[in-house]
C-alpha cells in the first residue's frame, strides 16, 4: 500500500480531487442503493472513469465490483460493467497503448506493479476467482467476453498462482474448453489466448486440456482459417498447439497416437507460385515447422522421437518437406527453417535417411539434393544461418547412418569418381582446401560425421588421393590435411585462421581415434610429431591455447590407439618425447584447455550448431563427446610405465581370446537353437497332420453308423415284402420294391467302394508320415541338443501305432459288413428264383417282368463282381497293415538309440558348461587385474549387453524344456 500512496501523490498519476471524490460517491451508491438501475449507472461510471483513474478505482472500487459480481447475477449489464472495470483496472495493455513517447522510463515498470498488485489482491480470496470461472459458463456475449478478457489478464499478471487455482477448481479446466467451442469468433478468438496463457509452464493443466480434445479443435480452427494462408487466429493456435507438446512427452504420444500428424500434411501443401509471400503466412509456416521439430526433438525419449519420424514418412509429410525443400522462391527463412525440420525428421531413422538420399533437385540434370545443399554449405556467399542449417542436416543424415557414411566416402575413392558430375565428397574436399576459414571448418566437421563410429571407413579414406599441382605426385588426403594444418598463418584465409585449424585438429582426431592404421599413416611423416610437441609446448595467447589442446589431444590420441608398429614412434619414445620437450603437467594442462573453454560447453548442449555469428563457430557437437570419452584415459595412459603398456597389451590379447571363445561358443548354441526351433516346427506340423487324420476317421465312422442303420431298414422292409408274394399283385408291388432296394443297395455299394479308396488313400499318407518320422529321427541323431525332438519323434511313433491299430479294428469291420452284403445279395437272388413262376402266370406282364428280371439278375453278379474285389482290397490292406507294425517294432529300435544319443549329448553340453564357468573365473580374475592397474576395463555387463536378449532366450527355452 506505500507504493500506492506513493502514485497517488505523485505529479504525474496523481488523479484531480473532483475525480477522487466522485469515484468515492460511485462507490457509496454501489454499496448503499437498494435501486438495481442506480447500482448499474454507477458501476458504469465507474467504468468510464477506470482508464483515466486506474489506481483510484482500483483501490476504492474493487471490493464493491466484487461484490456486485456475487450478489448482481441477474442482471447481465451490470455484471458485465463491472468485469470491463477489473479489467482496466488490472490490465497492462491498456496502459502501454496509451503511453507516449514524452512519457517517463520507469512508467512503464510502475503499470506492470501496479496490475501486479491489484492481481495480487483479486486472487487473494480464491473465491473469486472461482466466480470469475462461473461467469465464463455464461452464454451471454456481455458477460462472457469481458470475464475471459479479465482472466486471461489475471493470467498474465500472475500466472502460476491463477493456474494452480483453476487446477484445484471443480471442472475449471473443462468450462475455459468449451470457448473453443463458441460459435461467435471473438470469443472464440480470445479463448485461445486465454488457453495460451493457461498452459504455460504446467504440465498438469497441459494433460488435461489435451484431453479435453484440444487438438482436435485447434486442428479444426487452424483448417478452417486457410492453413498457412490464415490469419493471426492461426498463429494463436499453433503456439497453443507448441504450449500442450513442447517438453511434454505423454502430449506428444497422445497426439501421435491420435492421427494428428497425419493432419498436419496440408499446412505445407505450396503451390508452384511462391511469389508474394505475405508476411503473416511467413510467421504461420515458421510456426507450423517448430510444431514439427518439437515432435521430432533430439531432446525426446528415443523412442517417441523415431515413431513420430516414421509416421510423418507413412503419411507424406517428409515427402512435403522435401518439396519445399527443392522449391523455388520460398523465403530465406522459410528454408532455413525448412532444413531443421528436414534434418531432425530423418536423425537417426534409417527409413528416412534413405527417403532423403533418393531426393532430386529439379534441374538439369537432375542432381541429389544432398549435392545441392552441400554446394549451399561451401558457398562463402550464402547467409550463415543457411550454412548452419545445411551442415545440421547433413549430419542428421549421417546419424547412425552406416549405409550413408560409405555412399559419401564411396565418392571420393579413385574407383567410383565420376568426372561428369559434381560429387558429395569433391563439394567437401573443395571446402576443405578453400581460401575461406568457414568452409574449411564446415567441410571439416561433415568429413568427420562421414567416418564417425566408422572404422572401416576411416582405413577406406586412407586410399584417397589429391592432386595438389600439374607435374607434382598426388598426396593423399590425410597428408594434405596436415601440411595445411603446418603451413598455419602463412596462407591467406577470409576469416579466422584458428577456425580453420580447429576444423583440421576435429577431422584428425575423429579420424585417427579407434583405427591404429590411421595412427601408423600419421606417425610415418616425420614431420607430424615434431610440429605437434612444438605447437604444444610453446607459451602463446588465449585464442591460440584451443588449438595448443587439440594437438595435445591430437598427440595423446597417436599414443594410445598406436600398435607399435613403427619402430621411432613406439608409444615408449613417444612418452619421453613429450617428458623431454613439454613435460607431462604441461602437457595435461594443455589438453584440460578444451573442456575448459566457453564455446566448449556451448557446443555440448544439443546436436544443432546455435552460432550466433561465425567467428563463434569452433567446436561441434559429436566432437566434444570425443573429448569427453578420451580426455582422461590419455592423461592415465601418458603417466604409465613400458611395463604396465606390456602388462594391458597382454591382458587385452587374452581378453581378445576368451572374448573370441565365448562369442564362438555363443554363435554354435545360437545355431542349435534355430535347429531346435526348426524341429519344433516340424514336429507342430505332424501334430496338426495326426489331429486332421483323426477328425477324418471319426467322420467316417459316423457315416458308417449311418449306412448300418439305412441297411437294417432295407433290411425290415424286404422282410415285409417277401410275406405277400402268393397273389399277383402282391408279386407285381414286391417286384417294384425289391427294384428299388436294389438300386439302393448299388448306390450303398459305391458308397462301400469310396470308403475302400478313402482308406487306402490315409494308408498311403500314414505310410509317407511315418517315413518322414524316419528321415526326422535320422537328422535328430546327428544333433547334440535333440532330447526334446526325441521325445517328440517317440510320442509320435506311439500315436501312430495307436492309429494303425484303429484302421485294422476298422479294415475288420467293413470285412464283416461285406460278408454280411454277401449273404444278403445270396437272399436277392433267392427271391428272385421264387418269383419267376409268379411271374409266368399273367402273359400280358410276363414280357415286362422279364426284361427287369433279366437286369436285376445282371446286376446281381455285378454285385458279386464289386464284393470280390473289395475281399481282394481288404486282403491288400491287411498286408499293408502288418508292415506298418513291422515299420512301428523298427521305430521303437531307433528309439532306443536316439535316447542313448540324447544321453551322451547332454554329458557334452554338461562339459561345455563348465569350461565356459572356468573361462568366466579366468576373465574376472584378468579384469581384477586391469583394474588393480589402473586400466579403465568396461564392466562384464557391459561387455555382454549385445547378447544379453539372446542369453535370456535361451535360459527361457531351457526352462520350458
Amino acid at each position: 500500500m506505500n507504493f500506492l500512496r506513493g502514485v497517488m501523490g505523485g505529479p504525474s498519476a496523481g488523479p484531480q480531487p473532483s475525480g477522487a471524490d466522485t469515484i468515492q460517491k460511485l462507490c457509496d451508491r454501489v454499496a448503499s442503493s437498494t435501486l438495481l438501475d442506480d447500482r448499474r449507472d454507477a458501476v458504469r461510471a465507474l467504468k468510464a472513469l477506470s482508464k483515466k483513474y486506474r489506481l483510484e478505482v482500483g483501490i476504492q472500487a474493487m471490493e464493491h465490483l466484487v461484490h456486485v459480481l456475487q450478489t448482481d447475477r441477474s442482471d447481465s449489464e451490470i455484471i458485465g460493467y463491472a468485469l470491463d472495470t477489473l479489467y482496466n483496472v488490472i490490465s497492462n495493455d491498456l496502459e502501454e497503448e496509451e503511453q507516449d513517447d514524452s512519457e517517463e522510463e520507469n512508467s512503464p515498470k510502475q503499470g506492470d506493479d501496479l496490475g501486479s498488485q491489484f492481481t495480487e489482491i483479486f486472487i487473494k480470496q480464491p473465491e473469486n476467482v472461482t466466480l470469475l470461472l462461473t461467469l465464463v459458463e455464461e452464454f451471454d456475449f456481455h458477460v462472457r467476453w469481458p470475464g475471459v478478457k479479465l482472466l486471461t489478464s489475471l493470467l498474465k499478471q500472475q500466472g502460476p498462482q491463477v493456474q494452480q487455482i483453476i487446477l484445484v477448481s471443480p471442472m475449471g479446466v473443462s468450462r475455459l474448453m468449451d470457448l473453443l467451442a463458441d460459435s461467435r469468433e471473438v470469443i472464440r478468438n480470445d479463448g485461445v489466448l486465454l488457453l495460451q496463457q493457461l498452459t504455460k509452464s504446467n504440465a498438469a493443466i497441459q494433460k488435461i486440456v489435451a484431453f479435453e480434445n484440444a487438438f482436435e479443435r485447434l486442428l479444426d480452427i487452424v483448417t478452417e482459417e486457410g492453413n498457412s494462408d490464415g490469419g493471426i487466429v492461426v498463429e494463436d493456435c499453433l503456439l497453443l498447439l507448441q504450449n500442450l507438446l513442447k517438453n511434454n512427452n505423454s502430449n506428444q504420444n497422445f497426439f501421435k497416437e491420435g492421427s494428428y500428424i497425419q493432419r498436419m500434411k496440408p499446412w505445407f501443401e505450396v503451390g508452384d507460385d511462391n511469389c508474394g509471400w505475405s508476411a503473416q503466412k511467413v510467421t504461420n509456416l515458421h510456426l507450423m515447422l517448430q510444431l514439427v521439430r518439437v515432435l521430432v526433438s533430439p531432446t525426446n525419449p528415443p523412442g517417441a522421437t523415431t515413431s513420430c519420424q516414421k509416421a510423418m514418412f507413412h503419411c507424406g509429410l517428409l515427402q512435403q518437406l522435401c518439396t519445399i525443400l527443392m522449391a523455388t522462391g520460398v523465403p530465406a527463412d522459410i528454408l532455413t527453417e525448412t532444413i531443421n525440420t528436414v534434418s531432425e525428421v530423418i536423425r537417426g531413422c534409417q527409413m528416412n535417411q534413405d527417403y532423403f538420399a533418393s531426393v532430386n533437385a529439379p534441374s538439369n540434370p537432375p542432381r541429389p539434393a544432398i549435392v545441392v545443399l552441400l554446394m549451399s554449405m561451401v558457398n562463402e556467399r550464402q547467409p550463415f544461418v543457411l550454412r548452419c542449417a545445411v551442415l545440421y542436416c547433413f549430419q542428421c543424415f549421417l546419424y547412425k547412418n552406416h549405409k550413408g557414411q560409405g555412399e559419401i566416402v564411396s565418392t571420393l575413392l579413385p574407383s567410383t569418381i565420376d568426372g561428369s558430375s559434381v560429387s558429395a565428397g569433391q563439394l567437401l574436399c573443395g571446402g576443405l582446401f578453400s581460401t575461406d576459414s568457414l568452409s574449411n571448418w564446415c567441410a571439416a566437421v561433415a568429413l568427420a560425421h562421414a567416418l564417425q563410429e566408422n572404422a572401416a571407413l576411416k582405413e577406406q579414406l586412407l586410399r584417397v588421393q589429391l592432386a595438389t599441382s600439374i607435374g607434382n605426385p598426388p598426396v593423399s588426403l590425410l597428408q594434405q590435411c596436415t601440411n595445411i594444418l603446418s603451413q598455419g598463418d602463412k596462407i591467406d584465409r577470409r576469416g579466422s585462421k584458428v577456425q580453420t585449424r580447429v576444423g583440421l585438429l576435429m577431422l584428425l582426431c575423429t579420424w585417427l581415434s579407434n583405427c591404429s592404421i590411421a595412427v601408423t599413416h600419421f606417425l610415418h611423416n616425420p614431420a607430424n610429431v615434431p610440429f605437434l610437441t612444438g605447437q604444444i609446448a610453446e607459451n602463446l595467447g588465449e585464442e591460440e591455447q584451443l588449438v595448443q589442446g587439440l594437438c595435445a589431444l591430437l598427440l595423446g590420441i597417436s599414443i594410445y590407439y598406436n600398435d607399435n608398429s613403427l619402430e621411432n614412434y613406439r608409444k615408449e619414445k613417444l612418452k619421453q618425447l613429450i617428458e623431454k620437450r613439454i613435460g607431462r603437467e604441461n602437457f595435461v594442462e594443455k589438453l584440460g584447455f578444451i573442456s575448459k573453454h566457453e564455446l566448449y560447453s556451448r557446443a555440448a548442449q544439443k546436436p544443432q550448431p546455435g552460432f550466433s555469428s561465425p567467428e563463434h563457430m569452433m567446436f561441434d557437437h559429436e566432437f566434444t563427446k570425443l573429448v569427453k570419452e578420451l580426455e582422461g584415459v590419455i592423461s592415465k595412459a601418458i603417466y604409465k610405465s613400458s611395463e604396465e603398456d606390456k602388462k594391458e597389451e597382454e591382458v587385452k590379447k587374452t581378453l581378445e581370446q576368451h572374448d573370441n571363445i565365448v562369442t564362438h561358443y555363443k554363435k554354435v548354441i545360437r545355431e542349435q537353437d534355430q535347429e531346435l526351433e526348426e524341429l519344433k516346427q516340424q514336429v507342430s506340423t505332424l501334430k496338426s497332420q495326426n489331429e486332421q487324420l483323426q477328425v477324418t476317421v471319426t467322420q467316417q465312422v459316423s457315416q458308417i453308423q449311418q449306412h448300418k442303420d439305412q441297411y437294417n431298414l432295407l433290411k425290415v422292409q424286404l422282410g415285409k415284402d417277401t410275406q405277400h408274394h402268393n397273389s399277383h399283385g402282391d408279386t407285381l408291388q414286391m417286384n417294384g420294391i425289391q427294384l428299388e432296394e436294389v438300386s439302393k443297395l448299388r448306390e450303398e455299394l459305391e458308397d462301400w467302394r469310396n470308403r475302400h479308396e478313402q482308406l487306402q488313400g490315409q494308408l498311403k499318407e500314414k505310410d509317407a508320415v511315418i517315413e518322414n518320422l524316419k528321415s526326422l529321427q535320422v537328422e535328430m541323431g546327428t544333433e547334440q541338443s535333440s532330447q526334446l525332438s526325441s521325445s517328440g519323434g517317440m510320442e509320435h511313433s506311439a500315436e501312430l501305432q495307436k492309429e494303425l491299430e484303429l484302421l485294422r479294428t476298422q479294415i475288420q469291420l467293413q470285412a464283416a459288413e461285406i460278408s454280411k452284403l454277401q449273404t444278403e445279395n445270396q437272399k436277392l437272388q433267392a427271391m428272385n428264383t421264387a418269383i419267376d413262376p409268379a411271374l409266368g402266370a399273367s402273359s400280358a406282364v410276363a414280357s415286362r417282368s422279364s426284361e427287369k428280371e433279366g437286369r436285376l439278375l445282371q446286376e446281381l453278379g455285378e454285385l458279386q463282381s464289386e464284393v470280390k474285389a473289395l475281399s481282394e482290397e481288404k486282403a491288400s490292406l491287411q498286408q499293408q497293415l502288418d508292415s506298418s507294425s513291422s515299420t512301428v517294432a523298427i521305430l521303437q529300435d531307433e528309439k532306443s538309440k536316439l535316447q542313448q544319443e540324447v544321453a551322451e549329448a547332454k554329458k557334452e553340453q554338461d562339459d561345455l558348461l563348465v569350461l565356459l564357468a572356468d573361462q568366466d573365473q579366468k576373465l574376472s580374475a584378468l579384469r581384477s587385474k586391469l583394474k588393480d592397474l589402473g586400466m579403465p576395463v568396461e564392466d562384464e555387463d557391459d561387455i555382454e549387453s549385445g547378447d544379453q536378449a539372446d542369453e535370456d532366450e535361451d535360459g527361457d527355452e531351457e526352462e520350458q524344456d
